[in-house]
């Protein structure tokens, strides 16, 4: 499942982060590219673990943690730092499929990649191409999302990044171990949560409300791994 995720950063958020980034020093994205990915990985990316990096990094998770719309659909259990990469100049980001686990800088712990994340921080009309195409059993969606807004999806599927031939493309990337590693059991919980917020919305009948998150809180505590 695909899932676009408005507004978890603000306007000022955004502005303070790009005005930061626009004047760091950024290193070669192959610097943390696996096998796979240095084959076909052309873009830059701010030196994971310096302190920008961090900075920066703490703002969206602090976001990501006020989220519910992001809580609801990923279920987090560790959040990989999130780091972040620029492209121009035709730089792109051929087809691949993210690495099944990561090391945590300076841990040596492991996290499991459930779900990638790509949060945009420049406008979609500042830059030409840069889209973001995730593919599944239904084909390929381009993704490109005002400033601000996240995009969260399966770290099975193949996707990439166009080239952008014109303008700056700033966006911050992670990966989020679930507490429930299963996609199918995700989605599920994810479609019950929806419809019982949106019952909650409209005042429906209390006693079915209430039935009905009594059933999504046994099949996450019978799904979840911690």
């Amino acid at each position: 499942m695909i899932v676009q995720i408005p507004a978890v950063l603000t306007p000022d958020q955004v502005q303070a982060a790009c005005h930061a980034l626009d004047r760091a020093p950024w290193v070669d994205g192959l610097a943390t590219a696996g096998h796979q990915g240095a084959q076909v990985k052309r873009n830059r990316q701010l030196a994971e673990g310096s302190p920008l990096a961090r900075e920066l990094g703490n703002v969206v998770l602090a976001a990501l943690e006020r989220h519910p719309l992001f809580i609801s659909a990923a279920l987090p259990n560790e959040v990989y730092p999130p780091m972040f990469n620029r492209y121009e100049g035709g730089e792109t980001f051929g087809a691949h499929v993210d690495n099944a686990v990561r090391l945590l800088p300076g841990s040596g712990r492991k996290l499991r990649t459930d779900l990638s994340a790509t949060l945009f921080l420049t406008e979609p009309r500042s830059y030409d191409g840069g889209e973001l195409l995730i593919e599944d059993t239904y084909g390929a969606h381009a993704v490109k999302l005002p400033a601000g807004d996240l995009v969260l999806y399966p770290s099975t599927s193949l996707h990439r990044v166009e080239p952008v031939t014109r303008g700056v493309r700033l966006a911050s990337f992670f990966w989020v171990q679930s507490m429930v590693a299963d996609e199918g059991e995700r989605n599920l919980l994810f479609d019950l949560d929806t419809a019982i917020q949106r019952l909650n919305q409209t005042g429906a009948d209390d006693a079915a409300r209430l039935q009905l998150t009594g059933c999504y809180h046994n099949l996450l505590r019978r799904w979840i791994k911690v």
